[in-house]
């Protein structure tokens, strides 16, 4: 158990690097670090990628809470709008959940791969497109902010992130500005990451197979050891950021996401 513990906190460094250097959302690294890890660990196959989600959720769980205080005092967060957001979020990643639960393990870890495979093009080619002009907001109303949160929300629980990049990509074709896109995809993760937990502790409460240390299908153990490397590190990466060559990096690792992604979807 140790030895896992200590691997887990070398997981949530690299998350936590990447986190606070590049902006990503820790759950695209730590999903598929877990992944291998957990078929390393001989669990069953069919619960690997449900595990992993999970716990990759119950992370974020904790690590949301600072980078949405930050925000918040920035005062880039539009609470009305995360509030109409949050309400389809929480049912669409409560329900999420169960829908990765029905799912075969297979199946759900090669939607992932296509999942980080899209990430990592996207990454590659941030930059390319000019920047739109200066054109009045089109944010629909509550009805609308709730439909849009079901479909974040079911979809980030499947994946096991905390909705930054379906979000935030939502929130620009409403026109926000960027900071403001940032800052509410960011207080919309803790909705997600909590709904999702549950429901994955839920739906994975009666599973006789999950190993000593699991809550439904999420993996304390691992819960604890990302979280108490990730949140330091990605702070100091973030403090760091202005130093490190981050388009470079970002393009690098978008290689390595792909080549990852890609391994996931042949198995």
């Amino acid at each position: 158990m140790w030895e896992l513990f200590l691997i887990c906190l070398g997981v949530g460094v690299g998350a936590g690097l990447l986190a606070g250097a590049l902006g990503l959302g820790g759950g695209v690294v730590i999903v598929p670090a877990l992944i291998f890890l957990f078929h390393g660990l001989g669990f069953p196959a069919d619960l690997v990628a449900k595990m992993a989600v999970a716990t990759s959720l119950s992370t974020i769980m904790i690590t949301s809470i600072s980078a949405v205080r930050t925000h918040h005092k920035a005062g880039f967060v539009r609470w009305p709008v995360v509030l109409r957001l949050g309400v389809g979020i929480v049912l669409g990643a409560f329900a999420g959940a169960f829908i990765a639960d029905a799912m075969k393990g297979e199946l759900l870890t090669r939607l992932f791969g296509l999942f980080a495979m899209v990430i990592a093009l996207q990454m590659a080619l941030t930059g390319r497109k000019a920047p739109e002009a200066n054109l009045p907001e089109r944010v629909p109303g509550a009805a609308g902010l709730g439909v849009a949160g079901v479909l974040i929300g079911t979809g980030s629980a499947i994946f096991g992130i905390g909705g930054g990049s379906l979000t935030v990509p939502f929130l620009s074709w409403c026109r926000l500005r960027m900071q403001e896109a940032v800052a509410i995809a960011s207080a919309c993760g803790l909705p997600i990451a909590v709904a999702g937990t549950l429901g994955f502790a839920v739906a994975g409460w009666q599973e006789t197979r999950l190993p000593e240390g699991a809550l439904g299908y999420v993996f304390l153990p691992a819960t604890a050891g990302i979280v108490l490397t990730s949140f330091p590190f990605a702070r100091l990466a973030a403090r760091l950021s202005h130093r490190l060559p981050s388009a470079m990096l970002k393009k690098v690792f978008a290689v390595v996401l792909f080549i990852i992604g890609l391994r996931l979807v042949l198995g």
